[in-house]
């Protein structure tokens, strides 16, 4: 009778001719099968690659064409209270002058005294609301004339004037804002032709000069 060793395993038959090695299962791939797999997923990530390339660009030409029409629309906006604020100055200033002979028709009515009574509040309102939308009366005696802002109906000589100067407002000037609804119509007076201006010592001299001589 065989007594069996303890600890050993009885191996399994081989067949005649194969090592070992040849009975166990290969279950690792191989190198060959895995480089199909390999560049598959390559193309594919190139191609994402080239997709998200695409919606980027895209993405920045609409981004561009949004600041445009952005812009655009601020300088539309810009241009639109622009000219609404021109046709709105058009519109008052064009009022105003419609109002400018009532309001000469007042001023000589206040020269003469005949501003009295209900015309008299009616003519104040009246000019009270020219200057709040903006009407300025201009034009004072003495003032050197100046051919933007006045107009001379009226020319003559006068020997204490050194420039041309206004002499009298035959009627005043109008503007709104830097527009000059009405040049202020002035006479004027100029230096007599020849004349020279005094220098100091000269009214002394002549004081001393024009005395009675002694005999």
């Amino acid at each position: 009778m065989t007594e069996e060793t303890p600890g050993f395993d009885e191996k399994p038959d081989v067949p005649s001719g194969a090592t070992p090695d040849d009975a166990e299962p290969k279950d690792a791939p191989s190198s060959e099968g895995a480089s199909p797999a390999g560049d598959a997923a390559a193309a594919q990530v190139a191609g994402l690659t080239a997709q998200l390339d695409q919606v980027r660009t895209a993405l920045g030409e609409r981004t561009a064409d949004l600041q445009r029409l952005q812009a655009e629309y601020q300088n539309y906006r810009r241009r639109v209270e622009r000219d609404r604020v021109v046709v709105k100055e058009i519109a008052i200033a064009s009022l105003l002058t419609e109002l400018l002979p009532v309001l000469d028709d007042i001023g000589r009515a206040r020269e003469h005294g005949e501003l009295v009574g209900g015309f008299k509040s009616v003519a104040e309102s009246l000019e009270t609301v020219a200057a709040k939308m903006g009407l300025q009366q201009f034009g004072k005696e003495g003032e050197p004339f100046d051919p933007t802002i006045h107009e001379a109906l009226m020319h003559s000589y006068a020997p204490d004037v050194t420039e041309t100067t206004c002499v009298a407002i035959l009627q005043p000037g109008y503007r709104f804002g830097e527009r000059n609804l009405r040049p202020a119509r002035v006479a004027v007076a100029e230096p007599q032709p020849g004349a020279q201006a005094p220098e100091p010592g000269d009214a002394a001299d002549g004081k001393e000069s024009g005395g009675p001589e002694e005999g």
